[in-house]
């Protein structure tokens, strides 16, 4: 078969409470540019365990995901989503709200859509137009779930995403060393999330988050 996939693990690591979690994933790329994430994580201090797929097209927009979540053992949810030109749809079944279908119109498509696992967050960034000189920019977003852990039932949720670009840096992880970017998610009332990623196949280095208390680095790789 024709395609091209690599994959690794990020471990979660807070600053007083050590490993809070892990995550694995792995990625397969098309010959027409479509990729698919899939991805494993679990965060030990609040119990979530997630599973997710996830696919984008060869400009790294959106085509569809799919989300099940569990917390402390308990199904909270999992659900279907998919993504066109001018509406986001989704079908779900949740703990709290039962089976659901929700089909919204959009006036411009998301470009980016949040499932949680930090691997996925990366590739926000590409979206970001790097050869443009506003080092600050913005575009409409969709999510799976309005908390920071994204530990609600899955569905529907549109907004936009403002992200920085800080610049080119050289970061050591475990993993290795690599030649990244440095962004910068602007989040209204909360701390700002801090990213390096490669830009190639925006693959996940480093995350650090003041809010959580936590890094996220990748530990291994396997290309």
């Amino acid at each position: 078969m024709d395609h091209r996939t690599y994959s690794g693990k990020i471990l979660y690591t807070g600053d007083t409470l050590g490993e809070r979690g892990r995550e694995w994933f792995t990625v397969t790329v098309q010959k027409n540019g479509d990729r698919t994430m899939r991805s494993i994580c679990e965060m030990d201090d609040s119990e979530i365990l997630r599973d997710v797929v996830y696919t984008v097209d060869r400009d790294w927009r959106p085509l569809d995901a799919f989300v099940r979540l569990t917390v402390k053992d308990a199904f909270m949810g999992s659900g279907w989503f998919r993504f066109a030109d001018d509406f986001v749809e989704c079908e779900t079944f949740t703990a709290e709200t039962g089976r659901l279908s929700q089909r919204i119109d959009v006036k411009e498509r998301p470009r980016t859509f949040g499932r949680h696992p930090v691997a996925c967050d990366i590739w926000h960034l590409a979206a970001f137009n790097l050869s443009s000189p506003e080092k600050i920019q913005t575009w409409p977003n969709a999510m799976s779930s309005p908390l920071s852990n994204g530990a609600s039932g899955p569905m529907i949720g549109l907004g936009a995403i403002t992200v920085e670009h800080v610049g080119r840096e050289e970061i050591t992880v475990p993993a290795g060393t690599f030649q990244c970017e440095h962004f910068r998610f602007l989040l209204k009332d909360r701390p700002p999330e801090e990213l390096w990623c490669t830009v190639d196949d925006y693959l996940m280095v480093r995350i650090r988050w003041d809010l959580l208390e936590t890094t996220y680095e990748l530990v291994e790789l396997t290309r």
